[in-house]
């Protein structure tokens, strides 16, 4: 459904309610509009923030019904929100992205055919939905990674193989649903680029960022991205703005890569949606990957961000919770934290802390890349996070 410029005042509705949707309705009420969260949860972060909160499971008649009654428009902040739903909203809301970019982004084995056909590179893979195909995949493929081709997320649905018996019986463990094997390649580090899409496909990205993770959990960003040659930066950025365009996506999409050994670039997923690690954006840059969110929602005009500061963003999980492996939760040392200079406490309304759980993030901005590291080091000292 087409519609103009909705403009503040209106109610803008998410499809989720975790801490993506809470910042998203945070940005969307600072700009002047209400909104609505569909959340099953009844303490789920948005929906404790939002002027509305819908207890529906996701696909509930009643409840997109309702959703559709208050919403002058519908996004999402969670991959896995069902593309049925957005595209029952879409028959009378704008909904942005579209319940066919979302559906994409929602199958891996969709995914690397999207990135191989609008000519990104991606990581050797093959696709396993049957013991046929299992027995086809070809040796050089080995050692790789069985990902399942949906729902995964935070390193969740992967397994580690080395040989052909290990794919064997991952397949197996893995319930042999459908499943992509990606080859293993000499990984120098990851990055990531957040490109924002509007209706009439004006596009514009956040600078490249990069990105460790442990234990499949993004744990710290760097913006600008430290050790990228802009060529290399240009390129991702170029491949993230084809991704974008060949979806026909209208919303905010992030695309993670791969840096190989050898200094070229694979793109390895991407989120239709705001990103972990673009949190960063709300401290460190003119408009935040939030406010853009609204902005191609709404119609709004787009403009190209500009980092103002050199940037960490610390992820902040639940183990924080439990120093030294202790089983009573103790409150970290917020107030050690904060007496830093550059530092921007986020934490998302979550009273249960549990290992790997997202509590919140912590950004320090500086005036050189150099002071906010020291200063984030210091921060995570205080806090029990591992040196970076």
């Amino acid at each position: 459904m087409s519609q103009g410029v909705i403009l503040p005042g209106a109610t803008l509705g998410v499809m989720g309610g975790g801490q993506l949707g809470r910042m998203f309705v945070h940005a969307a009420q600072s700009m002047g509009y209400a909104t609505a969260v569909l959340d099953a949860d009844p303490t789920s972060p948005a929906g404790l923030v939002s002027h509305t909160h819908i207890q529906t499971a996701y696909l509930d008649a009643d409840g997109l019904a309702r959703m559709s009654a208050v919403a002058a428009a519908v996004t999402t902040e969670f991959e896995n929100v069902p593309a049925e739903a957005l595209d029952t909203l879409a028959a009378t809301r704008p909904v942005a992205p579209s319940g066919a970019a979302v559906s994409v982004c929602q199958d891996r084995a969709r995914e690397k055919a999207h990135f191989t056909g609008c000519g990104v590179p991606c990581a050797p893979h093959a696709v396993i939905d049957s013991p046929e195909q299992l027995a086809a995949v070809p040796d050089s493929l080995l050692p790789g990674i069985l990902k399942t081709a949906r729902m995964g997320y935070d390193g969740k649905g992967q397994v580690r193989v080395k040989t052909r018996d290990e794919l064997n019986a991952a397949w197996a463990d893995l319930k042999q649903v459908t499943c992509v094997l990606e080859k293993m390649l000499p990984l120098a580090f990851e990055v990531s680029v957040i490109v924002a899409r509007g209706r009439d496909g004006t596009v514009v990205n956040f600078p490249v960022q990069r990105n460790l993770h442990r234990d499949g959990i993004l744990a710290v960003t760097t913006a600008p991205a430290p050790g990228v040659a802009p060529e290399l930066a240009a390129q991702a950025v170029a491949n993230a703005r084809q991704i974008a365009a060949s979806l026909n996506y209208v919303g905010v999409l992030c695309i993670e890569f791969f840096v190989l050994a050898d200094g070229t670039l694979v793109a390895n997923e991407m989120a239709p949606r705001p990103h972990n690690s673009g949190h960063h954006t709300i401290d460190a840059c003119d408009v935040s990957q939030f406010e853009m969110q609204v902005r191609c929602m709404t119609g709004l005009p787009l403009v190209e961000p500009v980092l103002h500061s050199p940037c960490l963003m610390l992820n902040l999980l639940g183990d924080l919770w439990f120093p030294a492996g202790s089983t009573t939760q103790v409150e970290p040392d917020w107030a050690g934290v904060l007496t830093l200079s550059g530092t921007h406490l986020h934490l998302y309304g979550k009273t249960d802390a549990r290992k790997g759980r997202k509590m919140g993030h912590l950004t320090v901005t500086g005036a050189t890349p150099e002071a906010a590291r020291d200063v984030a080091l210091k921060a995570a000292a205080l806090l029990g996070i591992e040196a970076f």
